[in-house]
């Protein structure tokens, strides 16, 4: 079956953008790791949901009132990094095995798709797939193939993390060693958010 050399970018950028570490997949892991798979479903279609409504979203037009009104994307990327600083310290702090389940709860289906609104890197993402992979002329069909790719493979690649989180959780059954997987992943989720913000 002959894969046009625009299908293999389209698929090879929306590989590179989902499964890389980021925001969602780190929360993803460490909501998996602290409250288990089961308790993190509803954080994970919250994820997967929430980034293809704010990708269709971008591609019917808010795109074009960010190009128009610059300001606005960039309170929109201060906001989401105050906010992702916040978490980045909640998962710092986050106590041991049994502190942290009856003291925390995982970010709820809501949580998780407001969440990207306030993700930097689904900003850049779904902005710069829909400026690269449609056009004008065949607009439509070019996007329901964007959102049908990111859907598959984002739901893939945030499997991998969401099972990654698991098996750390079978591996992981000292408090100590958790508190500090729990700041590595806190500071790690801070640092991602610098280049986002054209910080560097």
């Amino acid at each position: 079956m002959y894969v046009s050399h625009e299908l293999i970018s389209m698929l090879t950028f929306c590989l590179a953008a989902s499964i890389t570490p980021g925001p969602n997949t780190l929360m993803l892991m460490t909501s998996s790791l602290n409250h288990g798979v089961a308790r993190s479903w509803p954080h994970f279609w919250g994820v997967i949901l929430g980034f293809n409504f704010m990708l269709a979203t971008i591609a019917l037009g808010l795109g074009a009132v960010f190009t128009a009104y610059p300001m606005a994307h960039q309170i929109i990327k201060i906001l989401g990094g105050a906010y992702l600083l916040y978490l980045a310290w909640k998962i710092a702090t986050s106590s041991g095995l049994n502190e942290e389940k009856s003291r925390s709860e995982p970010l709820t289906f809501w949580q998780a798709v407001l969440f990207q609104w306030l993700n930097p890197k689904a900003w850049i993402i779904s902005i710069g797939a829909v400026a690269s992979f449609t056009q004008v002329g065949d607009f439509i069909a070019q996007f329901l193939r964007l959102l049908v790719v990111f859907f598959t493979i984002g739901t893939a690649s945030m499997l991998v993390w969401l099972f990654f989180g698991a098996l750390l959780n079978r591996l992981i059954h000292n408090d100590r060693v958790l508190k500090r997987f729990n700041i590595a992943m806190g500071l790690l989720l801070a640092v991602s958010i610098v280049p986002m913000l054209g910080v560097v």
